[in-house]
């Protein structure tokens, strides 16, 4: 199937790529990567939009430090992602979950913010997100505003970005002294979608856990990050079981996924040297 689109035009500059989404009355679509959206349109689930294209928008690419907190824009892709600098010195999750996703080809092509705007539930970059305490930066024609990755997520592909707003970074806080970061996934092959997985931050002795695969959002695990936070390694994996609720599909069941979550969670807690 060919995708079918109401026309193409590319953005000069953000003041520019607002007026086109207003002008498209909410049938305006942001081409960043288009990994995810040229598969749509070319599925047929998305068809007869604008397509506004920001690539050309250089202030929306790069790492930069903001004291505390290193923002990233929104079009840096996958692989830039895993090899930045700032990002593997200051939110090294991020760049251990850059490599997870897909395959070469769509890392290259893929952004962080159309990760992230998007919001597939099974992704990495919004799990991490969540995980990191994380700020999602947003712009539209009232402005720029900031809303926490804990609340942006809604439901499977909804997010809290209103119509006619941009997704242009990500902020996120610089990792402290002792701080750890891991990510880990279960998944049929490599490349594939994950069936269930675990970004986890440790920071000021505290855990942060967020789980991706195993509901329809990113989902803070905070009654088992309790339970780990007290060195409870069992009650924290019955906790997270608990907390989850995945689909069944073709790629398993719900108590596979609840089964394969508590897995990734012990061997979490080995590797960062839990008591188990």
């Amino acid at each position: 199937m060919k995708a079918q689109v109401g026309g193409y035009a590319r953005a000069e500059d953000m003041a520019h790529a607002i007026r086109l989404l207003a002008d498209a009355e909410g049938m305006g679509r942001v081409l960043a990567g288009g990994q995810s959206l040229v598969a749509a349109l070319n599925m047929g689930l998305s068809f007869g939009d604008l397509l506004v294209d920001i690539t050309g928008l250089s202030d929306l690419r790069g790492v930069r430090e903001e004291d505390d907190r290193l923002v990233i824009g929104a079009l840096m892709r996958h692989a830039d992602v895993a090899t930045d600098p700032l990002i593997a010195r200051h939110v090294p999750l991020l760049a251990q979950a850059a490599p997870l996703i897909a395959h070469e080809a769509i890392r290259n092509r893929g952004t962080i913010g159309g990760s992230l705007a998007h919001a597939d539930p099974a992704a990495e970059f919004p799990a991490c997100a969540v995980a990191l305490d994380a700020v999602i930066r947003l712009t539209g024609p009232d402005g720029e505003r900031e809303v926490a990755a804990t609340d942006f997520f809604r439901d499977v592909f909804e997010t809290e970005m209103r119509e006619g707003e941009i997704l242009t970074g990500i902020v996120v806080p610089k990792t402290q002294a002792g701080e750890r970061h891991v990510i880990r996934e279960a998944a049929r092959r490599a490349g594939d979608y994950a069936i269930a997985g675990l970004a986890v931050v440790i920071r000021g002795g505290a855990h942060r856990i967020a789980a991706f695969g195993t509901g329809p959002t990113p989902l803070l695990c905070t009654v088992a990050m309790e339970r780990l936070d007290a060195g409870d390694v069992d009650g924290a994996v019955s906790a997270l079981s608990d907390a989850l609720d995945p689909p069944s599909d073709t790629q398993g069941s719900a108590a596979y996924r609840r089964h394969l979550a508590g897995v990734l969670l012990h061997r979490i807690a080995t590797e960062l040297g839990e008591d188990v």
